[in-house]
């Protein structure tokens, strides 16, 4: 019944959240709600504790068996040269039992600058109870949503790579839903998509005492470049993928043998048209966009350009408040992350979204131990905006991991790592 509630009641409470602030149409550069939505949020969402446990973060940080969602680029900088693992993360632990996401990740060094990786992402909805707009019971569904993606990553230079990635994404929220009603038949949305993605690792020596060496790391992808999503067989409404820029920088310093300390900071922004004062056919849109068009009628690309650009600040574009808005789209990470003789991890990093913009506010802890060739990491998140569907859970990933496929390489791994 929790489900139920929260499932219908969820676009009422979106519009109400665009459309019901304090936009002031004689100050249209006044701040006012304005979320940018998309399909498939999940693929947003990440998937592991390593990352989770430095407030979401990993566009830049050292390469591991998880780079296939936070930048593919890293995996022919990977010490291992084959991984596998799984993640498990309840959604709205709090409210019901049966949401959760599993991420499967695996991938293989080919060569020194080759590797190849393959990623699972599959987000379980529950069972759903459907009603008609009567309340009268209808049918049960259990709604799903998955992205199977492919990646492929190659050095450039001894300091850079980069990757693409193709992705299928299926979104099945209705299971077949027929509308009696309006007479619609819904259907599962389906689409293409592809990352870019680069990642630059350089190291240094010190000779200086107490400081032994560092990294200097920078990580750029663009995600989910793809086609829009429609969910029902009427072509009047399709939605923008959750494409999406990040950039970051990470900077790890080895004090000796066995202390390392790596500070992270990462920027996000969603590459997708900005709704004009939270309107999608509005007669606002139309003006702004121009020629009779709205949000439909943009195609991904040219929405990709659009979205460094759009933000009007409110109803009139105008380039102070245009400025304003963009940077307000912009998501903040700062992590950290302390690692003892390459066995024992400990970290920590916050989230930061800006109130208008959904307002995800939250800090995040975490652990990791790593023993011969098996990981595990755990994470914990602490909301302090608003309540967040992953607050006060546990989540856990657990990794294989090898340097070689010799056998006797294998059963002395775990001695290479304590000595």
């Amino acid at each position: 019944m929790k489900k139920l509630l929260i499932l219908f009641l969820l676009p009422f409470i979106t519009l109400y959240s665009l459309n019901a602030q304090d936009f002031d149409i004689n100050n249209p550069t006044k701040p006012y709600m304005n979320t940018v939505t998309t399909a498939a949020p999940f693929l947003l969402i990440s998937p592991d504790s390593r990352a989770s446990g430095m407030g979401d973060l990993g566009v830049a940080t050292s390469a591991d068996l998880w780079s296939q969602h936070h930048n593919p680029s890293k995996y022919v900088f990977n010490e291992d040269i084959f991984g596998i693992g799984i993640s498990y993360s309840p959604w709205l632990k709090s409210l019901v039992g049966d949401i959760h996401i599993v991420y499967l990740a695996s991938f293989w060094k080919i060569t020194d600058n080759d590797a190849i990786a393959f990623a699972l992402k599959y987000f379980s909805l529950g069972e759903i109870q459907f009603t008609d707009r009567y309340g009268l019971l209808l049918n049960t569904a259990n709604p799903n949503e998955f992205s199977l993606d492919f990646t492929y990553s190659r050095k450039l230079s001894k300091i850079v790579s980069m990757a693409i990635t193709p992705r299928f994404v299926y979104s099945n929220l209705t299971s077949g839903f027929h509308d009696a009603n309006s007479g619609v038949d819904m259907k599962p949305g389906m689409a293409g998509a592809v990352d870019i993605s680069l990642f630059v690792n350089k190291e240094f020596n010190h000779n200086i005492e107490g400081f032994k060496s560092s990294e200097l790391m920078f990580g750029f992808n663009i995600s989910n470049i793809g086609n829009k999503v429609a969910y029902s067989n009427e072509d009047t409404r399709r939605d923008f993928l959750p494409c999406n820029m990040r950039l970051g920088l990470s900077y790890a310093m080895a004090f000796d043998d066995y202390n390392k300390l790596a500070v992270n900071v990462e920027a996000g922004k969603l590459l997708v048209p900005t709704p004009p004062v939270g309107f999608r056919d509005s007669t606002h849109a139309k003006e702004f966009y121009g020629n009779g068009k709205n949000l439909d009628d943009i195609n991904p690309i040219v929405g990709i350009g659009r979205s460094f650009y759009d933000a009007a600040g409110g109803y009139k574009w105008n380039s102070k408040g245009c400025l304003n808005e963009e940077f307000r789209e912009v998501v903040w990470s700062f992590g950290l992350e302390y690692t003892y003789r390459d066995i024992l991890f400990v970290r920590a990093g916050t989230f930061l979204e800006n109130k208008y913009k959904g307002n995800r506010k939250f800090a995040t802890v975490g652990a990791g131990v790593k023993y011969s060739i098996f990981a595990v990491d755990v994470c914990y998140l602490f909301a302090f905006a608003q309540h967040h569907p992953l607050e006060n859970t546990l989540r856990f990933s657990l990794s294989f991991l090898l340097k070689s496929f010799n056998r006797e390489q294998i059963k002395n791994q775990g001695k290479i790592n304590k000595n």
